[in-house]
């Protein structure tokens, strides 16, 4: 099965004619479209996604067969995924969320920390959630070059210099 990427979400409906409201993840809020047809994330429905407007916190949009509220309602928190292979090559510094997950994490003298559960953005900068063994809670490790001065996706090993305290 190809690798999908999650590039945004159906937040509800926007109107009365099927409109949906649809928040993006990319770093181009609009590219969303231009990566159509998007995918559940089984894989298995697709959407033919059209941007119409600009609104707060996302854009309108219309799905091809989504023509009443009560459709567009039953999609709603549904997440969009694009095809990896339909996805730009990131620069060295830059990564899909997807490929974080799961990577070890060391500090700088290689002890290791945990591994990666998930990436968070609140609006701020990205937050790496990592298990940390033993622990009953994760960790939140701001994601910024100071503190994690080296991401290996070949070696799926990150290395974090955290500030005291922050563990």
């Amino acid at each position: 099965m190809t690798a999908l990427i999650c590039v945004g979400m159906i937040a509800g409906a926007y109107g009365v004619r099927g409109e949906l409201r649809v928040k993006s993840y990319c770093a181009t809020p609009s590219d969303i479209e231009s990566y159509a047809p998007l995918l559940d994330e089984s894989g298995t429905r697709s959407f033919e996604l059209s941007l119409i407007g600009q609104i707060k916190n996302g854009f309108s949009a219309r799905i091809i067969g989504v023509e009443t509220k009560e459709q567009a309602d039953m999609l709603r928190s549904t997440q969009l995924f694009a095809r990896r292979e339909d996805l730009p090559a990131l620069p060295d510094d830059e990564y899909y969320y997807s490929d974080l997950i799961g990577l070890q994490v060391c500090d700088t003298g290689g002890v290791e920390i945990g591994h990666v559960k998930s990436v968070m953005n609140h609006g701020a900068d990205d937050l790496l959630e990592v298990t940390v063994p033993g622990a009953s809670d994760t960790a939140l490790i701001p994601f910024t070059k100071a503190i994690v001065p080296t991401v290996d996706l070949a070696a799926r090993r990150i290395v974090i210099d955290p500030p005291e305290g922050l563990l």
